[in-house]
This record gives structure tokens, C-alpha cells and sequence, in this order.
């Protein structure tokens, strides 16, 4: 029997990659990306589960699991990242450059 690719092998890698690298995209983008590549690869595990005899593709699978892991931690912390750095300098800081600029010296001198 001619062993057959498992379905989204190659997609779930491809989503894993691009969860990692668009992290710094505000990080929202990734984050969907790699949750997207997180239950793609849960279900194509499951169906490598029932029958590993007849499909191939399973490492494409397991490393863009892991990778989407990865992304989705990434794009976490970045999220996190962005809501700090609004609670310090205000939303309104981040369209000017000058008063971003302001907030970030008054918030570091209070830190020393």
C-alpha cells in the first residue's frame, strides 16, 4: 500500500513560520497564525494516531507543532510587551514622537 501525505503537513509549517516571524507585527497576526497551525497539527496528529502505517509527512507535522508553540509564545509576549509600553507612555503618545519621547525620559528618570 503506497503510503499517502498527511493532510496540511507542509500548511502546518508553513503557519508555524510565519507565526514566528510576523511576531513583530504587533504580534496578532502570529498569534492567529499559530494557533491556526497549533489545531491544524492537533488534528493531523490525531489522524496520524489511528493508522501511522499509511502516512507520511508526520516530522512536518511535529515541527510545525512545535514552532507554532513557539510563535504563539513569541506573539504572547509581544502582546504583553505592547500593552505595557501603552500603559507607560498613553495611547495617545504612540502618533507623537515628541511626547512618546518625553514620557519614556520622565518614566526612566523615576525608575533611578
Amino acid at each position: 500500500m503506497e503510503q499517502q501525505k498527511l493532510p496540511n503537513a507542509t500548511l502546518i509549517l508553513v503557519f508555524g513560520i510565519i507565526s514566528i516571524v510576523t511576531c513583530c507585527c504587533y504580534g496578532i497576526i502570529g498569534l492567529i497564525f499559530g494557533i491556526i497551525g497549533l489545531i491544524l497539527a492537533n488534528k493531523a496528529t490525531n489522524l496520524y494516531a489511528l493508522d501511522p502505517s499509511i502516512y507520511e509527512g508526520y516530522n512536518n507535522v511535529k515541527l510545525g507543532r512545535t514552532l507554532s508553540i513557539i510563535g504563539i509564545i513569541l506573539n504572547i509576549l509581544v502582546v504583553i510587551f505592547f500593552i505595557w509600553i501603552i500603559s507607560i507612555i498613553g495611547w495617545d503618545a504612540l502618533q507623537n514622537e515628541e511626547l512618546m519621547r518625553e514620557r519614556m525620559e520622565d518614566y526612566f528618570q523615576n525608575l533611578q
